[in-house]
This record gives C-alpha cells, sequence and structure tokens, in this order.
C-alpha cells in the first residue's frame, strides 16, 4: 500500500487562488484515478464551496462535523468527511467558527507530550492511514499563525500559489520564513513548489513574476502555470472546479498538467 500525501496549499497573502487551485488539482488528480481528501482549514470556506452550493456549505459550517469540531475537540477527522458529486473526492468541510480555532488551539489542555502545532496532524492520523486515499489536500487560510503552523506540520509537502501580478509576491518571504519554523518542529515537511495563478502572458509583470521566483535559491517553480479565464469563475458559480465543470478549457487543461507535475514531484 502506497503512502498517502498530504499537501497543504499556503500564502499568507490573499487572492492568490490557494483554494482553487487546491479543488481542482483535487479533481484533476481523481479524473486520473487517485482517490482524493479534501481538507478546508479555512473560514472562508471557498474549498467547500467549490463542490456543494451555498446552502449546503452552510448546514455543514453550522453543524457539530466539521474541521473546527474536529480539531477544537482533538478528535478524528476522517469521519466528518463527506463525499463530493466528483467521484473519488471527499471532503471535510470548514465552518466559519474556524475564526476561533487560534485561541482554541492555544488554550486547550492537551496529553502530555503533545505539542500545541501537531494537533490537526493527530486529527489526521487515521485519514493518512485508513489506505483510503492517495492524497490529502489542505486548504490553509491567508495568515501566519498556530493553524497555519498546524497545517504545515500535518503536510508532507507545501505548494504555495504565487499571483502573476505586482503585488503577488508580496510577503513571500515572510511565508517562506515561517515554513522554515514549520520544519523546525515538522522537519518531514518539505516544499514542494511555487504554482503561479491568475497568468495574463500578454503583460511584462508575468514574465517579471517568473523570473524573480526562478531567482529563488532552492525553490523549485512548476513548469505548469494558471492563466486568467473566465471559466474559473463560471465553474465557481455553479459550485464546481473548472476540471468537471469544462474540462475542454484551457485551464482545465493546465490544472490537469499541473497534476501531472505535482504526481513527478510527490515521487508517484
Amino acid at each position: 500500500m502506497k503512502k498517502t500525501v498530504t499537501i497543504c496549499f499556503t500564502n499568507n497573502k490573499g487572492g492568490s487562488g490557494k483554494s482553487t487551485t487546491c479543488g481542482n488539482l483535487g479533481a484533476a488528480l481523481a479524473g486520473a484515478g487517485k482517490k482524493v481528501l479534501l481538507v478546508d482549514g479555512d473560514m472562508q470556506l471557498n474549498l467547500s464551496l467549490s463542490f456543494f452550493n451555498e446552502e449546503e456549505v452552510l448546514e455543514m459550517a453550522e453543524s457539530s462535523r466539521n474541521l473546527y469540531y474536529a480539531a477544537a475537540e482533538q478528535q478524528d477527522a476522517l469521519p466528518f468527511a463527506v463525499p463530493t458529486r466528483i467521484e473519488n473526492v471527499d471532503l471535510i468541510p470548514s465552518s466559519m467558527r474556524m475564526s476561533l480555532i487560534e485561541r482554541q488551539l492555544a488554550e486547550a489542555p492537551l496529553p502530555r507530550g503533545r505539542r500545541r502545532e501537531l494537533v490537526l496532524s493527530d486529527c489526521l492520523t487515521s485519514a493518512r492511514n485508513s489506505g483510503k486515499y492517495d492524497y490529502i489536500l489542505i486548504d490553509a487560510p491567508p495568515t501566519l499563525g498556530l493553524w497555519v503552523m498546524n497545517i504545515l506540520c500535518a503536510s508532507d509537502y507545501v505548494v504555495i500559489p504565487v499571483e502573476a501580478s505586482p503585488w503577488g509576491m508580496f510577503g513571500l518571504a515572510n511565508m517562506l520564513d515561517f515554513l522554515n519554523e514549520a520544519r523546525e518542529i515538522s522537519p518531514s515537511t518539505e516544499m514542494m513548489g511555487i504554482v503561479v495563478t491568475k497568468a495574463d502572458v500578454r503583460k511584462g509583470y508575468f514574465k517579471q513574476t517568473m523570473e524573480t521566483l526562478r531567482e529563488l535559491d532552492g525553490i523549485y517553480v512548476f513548469q505548469s502555470f494558471i492563466r486568467v479565464d473566465s471559466n474559473i469563475e463560471w465553474a465557481q458559480d455553479v459550485s464546481s472546479p473548472v476540471v468537471a465543470f469544462k474540462k475542454s478549457s484551457r485551464s482545465a487543461k493546465e490544472y490537469i498538467e499541473f497534476a501531472k507535475e505535482v504526481e513527478k514531484r510527490a515521487g508517484r
């Protein structure tokens, strides 16, 4: 049995395409025959909204069967996974109560010898060891704090989506420093790479973004990048990844290529 690979998508800058990239990668991997568990770690619920309509997402968010309750109560999160409409893709939904998770983690009593940075890793132990999933993909909020530290420490690999815009790389150095702090707690967590999103190849700052990123020492930049495509927004409007909404679209094809590159980087 192959080891389940856990990948998180994080950037302390909002609007970088974390949720969209996470959801579409999950759908692309499922289309390639992989079994995927998505974990929505953001109170904005965008990953959940990528697979369920607003009414369904709010119902899950207001229930006691979501990631917030698993983490706050230090419970096994696997029973909270729900099947999506896409074959081979399950989701652990988020909650708007995730805004309280930092305080919950800081104040919660822990078993002796356990670290607060490893609560989420413990919650996902059953999912990792179940043999049910090839990949666990975690969507992180655009912050740097104890909760994101938990997400990093629960992951084998980290992918940082970066928007190809003049402000797209703002705060990237802080994100990389924070990742290094996480690796002091979880040395097995590795940087998989940076994926460029919302790219407009006609504009000069796209080329500038790519050149600047490729100058970073020891950081892999994915050959695949995701261009601006209205089909992504139309897919979001019907609560679907673009890979499922319109597989023939340019962005869907780019996410499928990105999935192939991720599998290669993960040694699959």
